[in-house]
């Protein structure tokens, strides 16, 4: 296991970098799937997505994420018999929850799409979404297990092949079936995503035989009833707290177009405006987060090992080392796209609205970053409870502002109350963690150093990026001239507060 083990600088490294491949595929083929079938189809795609989310959490979401967290502490203990144990288990309550719950949707797919998402065109997606969930938590118990062992390569490079596989099985899709309505577009997006996961969940199932067979059997296991019960403490309150803040998020969701038709748009404009915002602006802000997502991934089992070891300074190091990275790389890429977004986003979807409210979802977008990292750090340590309940107050948060800004504020409610639910999680998480692991708080070099640097990058940016347009730089030329300068200069900034990148990005096994 260790030859075969990256480090932690490997591994988030590796994941980088494979991962922004991923990333890239999977923009790539958003931007695509978006020229083809429009906002409103997006908008309906969207309205499908959280029930899918719900569903993972009733089914697979406590299963990875046990499997994630009890696997290094097995290994860490010499224990493989004890991960197969846990594997083997994950998957026996994720089938025994998944076919009363997919029976149910399918039953109840017509009153769901009416009643529930407000709009009866989603029910042939809805209905698809069952075998489509029955894959993916299988890919996602097989996967989470390699990287609780550290083995990052396996999962990574089947992400990669997952979303080239996705991009084409759903635009071959929809160039062969070429479907006439809007309901029947959504549909086939899902059946791609099928066929799609049928390759990820095999991929993955093979991968996982073959490893665990070179891993051979070695401590004593578990017994029964005891992984029973620790499996159940983290897979049941992650599971249910899951659960609430997905329901939450599917209830924003179909809420949104009905409130927006409340204050004057059309269906058809209502459920555009939430595709065009929710389908192409924030992804096209996410893009960057892929750093992010690896990193996540590493720290967990990084830090329930160190806590498996009673390593409390190794906790503090690697917990530091993370908020670091997210700040110097998320803020200035949300500083980057809050100045040029206004002119990427109309070029890549070929729709206007998509630099609408750019600033704000931005700073969103960053807030959620460090929300993101202080919960995985609390899933590490094993507060998954915690950080569940936090994830659930800005659900609630993020609900009720959509519930009472949007029938007066239209879309921008929707868009503060974004905003102010990314910082109140942030805010409550680090709270949680400070007060969990006696972690010294370093605002400077978390937040203060790398904003103001952001700030003044955006800021002298913006003057050249506007001096080379109207100077008349094509502007493929002027995003690349600014988006380079930005990077130095930021560069610079940073070095002259006494941060040196190459000592942050400088890792520890």
């Amino acid at each position: 296991m260790r030859r075969t083990q990256l480090s932690a600088a490997g591994s988030v490294l590796f994941l980088a970098a494979v991962g922004s491949l991923s990333q890239l595929a999977s923009f790539c083929y958003r931007v695509a799937l978006s020229r083809s079938v429009g906002a409103e189809v997006m908008g309906l795609y969207q309205l499908i997505i959280p029930v899918y989310s719900v569903l993972l959490s009733l089914t697979a979401v406590g299963g990875t994420c046990a499997v994630s967290n009890l696997t290094p502490q097995y290994l860490a203990l010499n224990n493989s018999k004890g991960v197969r144990q846990t594997l083997r288990l994950a998957l026996i309550f994720f089938f025994c929850s998944l076919i009363p719950v997919g029976a149910a949707v399918i039953f109840f797919s017509d009153p769901i799409s009416v009643y529930f998402l407000g709009d009866a065109r989603t029910q042939l997606g809805l209905m698809l979404l069952v075998p489509c969930v029955a894959l993916t938590g299988v890919e996602n118990i097989h996967k989470h297990f390699f990287y609780g062992a550290g083995l990052v390569r396996p999962p990574a490079i089947a992400d990669l092949v997952e979303q080239l596989v996705r991009a084409g099985a759903v635009l071959g899709l929809l160039i062969v079936l070429a479907p006439a309505y809007p309901e029947k577009a959504a549909g086939t997006i899902v059946l791609g995503m099928i066929l799609c996961e049928i390759s990820s969940a095999l991929t993955l199932t093979i991968l996982y035989q073959r490893k665990i067979r070179a891993m051979g059997v070695s401590g004593p296991g578990e017994r029964g009833p005891i992984l029973c019960r620790r499996l159940a403490s983290i897979a049941v309150p992650t599971a249910f707290t899951a659960l609430l803040g997905n329901l939450m998020g599917a209830a924003n969701a179909s809420l949104l177009p009905r409130l927006l038709v409340q204050r004057g748009l059309t269906q058809s404009e209502a459920v555009a405006q939430f595709g065009v915002i929710c389908g192409m602006t924030l992804p096209m802000l996410s893009l960057p987060t892929v750093l992010l997502g690896a990193l996540n991934l590493v720290l967990i089992p990084k830090l329930s090992r160190s806590i498996a070891l009673n390593r409390p300074k190794d906790v503090h190091r690697q917990i530091h080392r993370a908020l670091q990275i997210i700040s110097v790389t998320m803020l200035p890429a949300m500083g980057i796209l809050s100045v040029i977004g206004g002119d990427l986003g109309p070029l890549l979807f070929s729709q206007n609205d998509v630099g609408a409210y750019l600033l704000p979802l931005a700073l969103a977008t960053a807030l959620s970053c460090y929300h993101s990292t202080l919960s995985a750090s609390l899933n590490g340590i094993g507060k998954q409870f915690y950080s569940a309940m936090v994830s659930i107050l800005c659900n609630a948060g993020q609900l009720a502002a959509t519930m009472f800004l949007v029938p007066s504020m239209g879309m921008s409610g929707f868009v503060v109350g974004t905003v102010i639910a990314s910082l109140c999680g942030a805010l409550l998480c680090g709270w949680l963690l400070v007060r969990f692991t006696g972690l010294e708080v370093r605002l400077f070099q978390w937040v203060t150093a790398p904003g103001l640097a952001t700030l003044l990058m955006a800021l002298t940016g913006n003057l050249l990026y506007h001096y080379l347009k109207d100077a008349g730089v094509s502007l493929s030329s002027a995003i690349f001239i600014y988006s380079v300068f930005s990077v130095v200069f930021y560069l610079t900034l940073l070095q002259a507060q006494g941060l040196q990148a190459r000592e942050i990005f400088r890792f520890r096994a």
